[in-house]
């Protein structure tokens, strides 16, 4: 366990979780935007899309969190304090889809062509930034005697919660031993980012990428969160928050399944968003510019002059 990664001088604090959300946003960066040229799009374009999409990310996961651990806020700044944990992997995929739809909108992008090239760096993302959650000492799980269990220094929040609870004597230097709930998320980006890239290789359509994460991660999420023992998950009747977000967006993920190959049997050029540039969207009457029109009207009048 190790919060504070480094000091800088006057003693300034770089906290582990602040730094692994950091190298997860470069690893991210490096990763969506190599995938996008590969699939025809514009680097630059797609540079803003990736910023776009990760600030939403960050906000929605830090936004998850105060609304299910609201107690836990003393004052109004500490809802800015990301750097020191208290982030929901599953609001940041809400967030980051939104602020995505938003900006492919805008720019006229299609968002499956962007999901499937986004989604391995959310990945990425898991696996560092689980390495975080660790180092921090946070979202820890339950007492478990295995040979692969982890403990806790006294001041840990696993070491704390244990204490309340009643399960350390009073001399207790370290905590129980838990399960490294932290190191199976990171586990499971690993698999996740295996399993896209499987995906991708043999994809039929668009969409594929984006499905199997929903999908593959709501069904290792919901394992993992009947480990954990951590209380600043929040609860929907029977169901932590992420169980409850996991079990919709499994069923999302399924009905998209279905609609996307639907359609992909019907017209299966059309879903291939990554051959011959149909990733930008044809645009409107309503978008194009009168500098657009210029071309097409001179050619239209020197065919007229011509007929005469």
């Amino acid at each position: 366990m190790r919060p504070v990664l480094f000091y800088l001088p006057l003693h300034l604090p770089i906290y582990s979780y602040g730094v692994m959300l950091g190298l997860s946003l470069v690893v991210g960066w490096y990763i969506t935007l190599k995938l996008c040229v590969l699939d025809g799009m514009d680097r630059e374009i797609m540079g803003s899309c990736y910023v776009w999409t990760a600030v939403s990310a960050v906000v929605g996961s830090r936004l998850l969190y105060v609304l299910t651990n609201l107690d836990r806020f003393d004052s109004f700044i500490d809802i800015f304090k990301v750097n020191q944990g208290g982030l929901v992997a599953y609001g940041g995929f809400l967030g980051g889809f939104i602020g995505a739809t938003v900006f492919c909108r805008l720019k006229h992008i299609r968002l499956l062509a962007w999901a499937d090239c986004a989604v391995p760096s959310l990945c990425s993302g898991l696996m560092i930034t689980r390495l975080g959650c660790l180092m921090y000492g946070c979202d820890f799980g339950k007492p478990f005697g295995g040979k692969w269990a982890i403990t806790f220094p006294a001041g840990a929040p696993a070491f704390n919660q244990q204490r309340v609870e009643g399960l350390l004597p009073p001399d207790a230097l370290h905590s129980l031993p838990v399960h490294p709930t932290q190191l199976y998320e990171s586990l499971n980006g690993l698999i996740l980012l295996g399993l896209v890239f499987l995906v991708r290789r043999y994809r039929k359509f668009s969409g594929e990428m984006f499905v199997a994460f929903t999908m593959g991660y709501a069904v290792l999420r919901y394992y993992v969160e009947t480990l954990r023992a951590d209380e600043q998950r929040g609860m929907i009747g029977p169901f932590t928050t992420s169980q409850f977000i996991g079990v919709a967006t499994f069923l999302a993920g399924a009905a998209l399944l279905a609609y996307l190959y639907s359609r992909y049997r019907v017209d299966p050029h059309a879903m291939r968003l990554w051959e011959d540039g149909q990733a930008l969207v044809r645009p409107t009457a309503a978008t194009v510019t009168t500098r657009d029109k210029e071309p097409h009207n001179a050619n239209a009048a020197k065919r007229k002059r011509k007929k005469r």
